[in-house]
């Protein structure tokens, strides 16, 4: 048995056919055919211990990948990196082949929480990209580390100047100007009152903070009234 097929049934091992049908409905523009069906507490163990193989390089230079489960793999094995060059090369080389949300959004490599300079500057590369997943990922990383001490009004233009007709995109812009609103209310709110998103982005900014628990009902109130009606 070669190393891919010991690697394909390594994974199937893992199996859990009800949580596969659970992830297939959540991920509709994934082949059900690609999803085999790991828990990702699971897969994460997996990946920690199969990153110190030495086919894990192999394994990370095989792109692109046929099941769901390996591109997940194939972040995390990223995310175990410790060299914050090596760590983006293959970021970079990985995110053209990301083809859902639920990959895009688990993949986080901790080592770039501590280059946020050299981060802040590669951010709006992914932005300007052509690729869903990379654009989405970008904001994620947006998100994640320039949301609280390392806040700039200039992060927060850039994921407002993205036009896009993607709901993924949009959806995830929705994410971060709701995350925004409840961290960075009073530097945020002047995005809403001057239209400064994408109608459709606005209303499900405000939806998804209206929802949230780290709104106060005033601020809430306020909110409702900037929905933008068609």
């Amino acid at each position: 048995m070669n190393a891919p097929q010991q690697l394909t049934q390594q994974l199937f091992a893992m199996q859990d056919l009800g949580y596969r049908q659970f992830q297939i409905k959540l991920m509709p523009t994934v082949d059900p055919d690609t999803v085999i069906g790991i828990r990702t507490p699971d897969l994460r163990r997996f990946a920690k211990e199969y990153a110190k193989q030495p086919q894990a390089e192999t394994f990370l230079a095989e792109l692109p990948h046929r099941y769901y489960e390996e591109n997940n793999l194939h972040a995390m094995i990223i995310e175990t990196g410790r060299d914050y060059e090596k760590v983006m090369d293959a970021t970079d080389a990985f995110l053209p082949y990301i083809n859902n949300w639920a990959t895009c959004d688990l993949f986080c490599p901790k080592i770039f929480g501590k280059h946020l300079r050299q981060l802040s500057q590669k951010i709006p590369q992914w932005l300007a990209s052509d690729k869903t997943y990379t654009v989405r990922f970008g904001i994620g990383m947006l998100m994640r580390f320039f949301l609280e001490e390392h806040f700039t009004l200039e992060s927060a233009q850039q994921v407002a100047d993205i036009q896009s007709d993607e709901y993924y995109i949009n959806m995830m812009a929705a994410w971060y100007f709701a995350t925004a609103l409840a961290k960075q209310y009073n530097s945020i709110l002047p995005f809403f009152q001057n239209r400064q998103l994408q109608p459709v982005v606005q209303n499900m900014a405000i939806q998804k903070a209206i929802e949230s628990r780290r709104i106060s009902d005033e601020q809430k109130q306020l909110l409702r009234t900037m929905k933008i009606r068609a």
